[in-house]
């Protein structure tokens, strides 16, 4: 057994441990919450379950603001929180699938099962798959830089919370109706701006290949250093192909993700000798009072970064 999983499991014993201490000593004290539980896996599920479920709810995100959801080290906190959630959201299309944390957790939460109130945010969803040698056939799963993906979402979250939340669902209905109703402008809204930009110029370069969904939606070609985040990212090879194709084509859109690393992609701007046009967001929301705090405003940051990079 791994250093760091023997002392996960120690903590979660020792957690439970002062946690029925604290129960014995305060019993007097009301435990329990008068709000759903509910747990994210990460901070983009946060955000639109947040919009859905409104004051009816208390949220907890597991990787925080900024982490990388596809491989997350799991807290002591996380499995207390995950232990007593009404409700658990995650993205699926393994994205939670590194180290297998995600399946660990709902393990030791005792919430495996069919019958457990875990609900997949992006069921209905049409996947795309990874294309790198050893990766053919599995899902891509950043579905929610489609907006189309992200109306999706949300609706699952509100059928969701009605099942768990029947005595609610007249709120979570409503609030749902008008956040979709937000998100299906802003997607008219990409299609318009878009619109602008010649065909030959919808061409960009990120470091990670997490723009497939959004290529498809608004009609891009976008490419990247590596497919999907993992532990061989970044690679010479890697770096080589790339610059090899931005020089072939001529592509002037480098953009950099705000939850990546910034030295691949600056290794290809020397070597092509072409600017980052600026940094857009994947797989976390902004920090609260930043740039792109919310799904919608961090989708709309795209939206404006790509159009004025493109466009120039």
């Amino acid at each position: 057994m791994r250093k760091s999983t023997k002392f996960f499991m120690i903590s979660i014993v020792l957690l439970f441990i002062l946690a029925g201490c604290s129960n014995n000593d305060n019993s007097d004290e009301k435990t329990s919450h008068d709000k759903l539980q509910v747990v994210t896996t990460y901070s983009i599920l946060y955000d639109i379950v947040k919009n859905v479920g409104g004051d009816k709810i208390e949220l907890h995100s597991l990787a925080p603001i900024g982490s990388n959801p596809h491989e997350y080290e799991t807290l002591p906190l996380d499995a207390q929180k995950a232990t007593d959630a009404d409700v658990v959201f995650y993205n699926g299309l393994n994205l939670e699938a590194g180290n297998s944390w995600f399946e660990k957790l709902m393990d030791t939460a005792g919430k495996s099962g069919e019958s457990a109130p875990v609900y997949k945010m992006s069921k209905g969803v049409e996947p795309m798959f990874l294309t790198t040698e050893g990766k053919e056939g599995e899902e891509d799963p950043h579905a929610w830089l489609d907006l189309q993906n992200g109306i999706k979402y949300a609706e699952n979250a509100r059928d969701a919370l009605i099942e768990v939340d029947p005595e609610n669902a007249e709120e979570y209905k409503k609030n749902a109706e008008e956040y979709t109703s937000q998100l299906e402008v802003l997607h008219q809204e990409a299609l318009d701006q878009y619109s602008k930009i010649p065909k030959e110029k919808r061409v960009f370069v990120t470091s990670e290949g997490a723009f497939k969904y959004f290529s498809k939606a608004y009609d891009f070609q976008a490419e990247y250093i590596w497919e999907i985040n993992q532990e061989n990212q970044g690679t010479p090879s890697q770096i080589t192909q790339v610059v090899d194709k931005i020089n072939d084509q001529q592509i002037q859109g480098l953009f950099l993700e705000t939850s990546i690393d910034a030295r691949s992609m600056e290794t290809v701007a020397r070597e092509t000798g072409m600017d980052i046009k600026g940094k857009v967001f994947t797989d976390s929301i902004g920090k609260p009072g930043e740039d792109g705090d919310t799904y919608i405003k961090m989708m709309q940051w795209n939206i404006d970064t790509i159009l004025s990079g493109l466009i120039d």
